[in-house]
């Protein structure tokens, strides 16, 4: 590897599919977030804005969800995370978009949280139904990891923000994740060659490799039904 730090982009990337990561490093391209994806995340800082504004004026804000919707989900997350005492923390973090590096990895954490220490990630994607995914899981970790041993003190939880969805949900570094981040951090540091394909599809649909890949993925024709034999 070009630098001993293992990026979290990388754990990331690894955790979800770790053929992704090898098609990814044999391209030089290291494109810039869209524009649309920064718009995403600057959602997060105007949450009371939002809430606040009427309803009509949302429908130009980069939101996933019907603007009703939004503003339902928006105010229960601060109402549950209110009387949990976190609303105030996660407004006011002590920091923002700070490159932290522990031992093995390093990356950007979105938000970095007092009292006590917890990082925060701000994902521009939609959230599953329930938790966070588990790709996303082993960048909390490897984040908490990394504050951690800045700090020289335990980290026992991430966050996870979805501002396109009005969605807050926490994260904490059990033995379970803890494992899979470890995992993923193996999966990188050994990672030479194409490893296997996935045998999960549906993550090949959106890939941007799936085509050097050569998976086969659900085409709306056969989804549809035509072509069949």
């Amino acid at each position: 590897m070009a630098s001993e730090y293992v990026t979290f982009s990388d754990l990331r990337t690894a955790a979800y599919c770790p053929r992704k990561l090898y098609y990814r490093r044999t391209h030089e391209d290291d494109p810039d977030p869209p524009s649309r994806v920064d718009a995403i995340r600057d959602l997060e800082r105007r949450y009371e804005e939002l809430l606040a504004a009427p309803a009509g004026t949302l429908a130009d804000e980069p939101i996933a969800v019907p603007s009703v919707d939004y503003r339902e989900t928006l105010a229960a997350t601060r109402e549950r995370l209110a009387d949990e005492g976190e609303w105030d923390r996660l407004r006011d973090p002590r920091d923002r978009n700070r490159l932290v590096t522990g031992r093995d990895c390093r990356g950007v954490v979105h938000k970095v949280l007092a009292d006590p220490i917890e990082p925060v990630l701000v994902s521009s994607g939609a959230p599953p139904d329930r938790g966070v995914w588990e790709s996303q899981s082993v960048q909390a970790v490897a984040a908490a990891k990394a504050l951690a041993w800045e700090h020289e003190q335990p980290v026992e939880r991430a966050w996870l923000e979805y501002p396109a969805y009005g969605v807050v949900r926490s994260v904490s570094t059990t033995v379970r994740r803890t494992a899979r981040y470890r995992r993923a951090l193996r999966t990188v540091r050994e990672l030479d060659g194409p490893p296997p394909r996935t045998t999960n599809r549906s993550k090949c649909e959106s890939c941007e490799y799936a085509g050097e890949c050569g998976v086969r993925t659900r085409t709306l024709r056969s989804l549809l039904g035509f072509g069949r034999s």
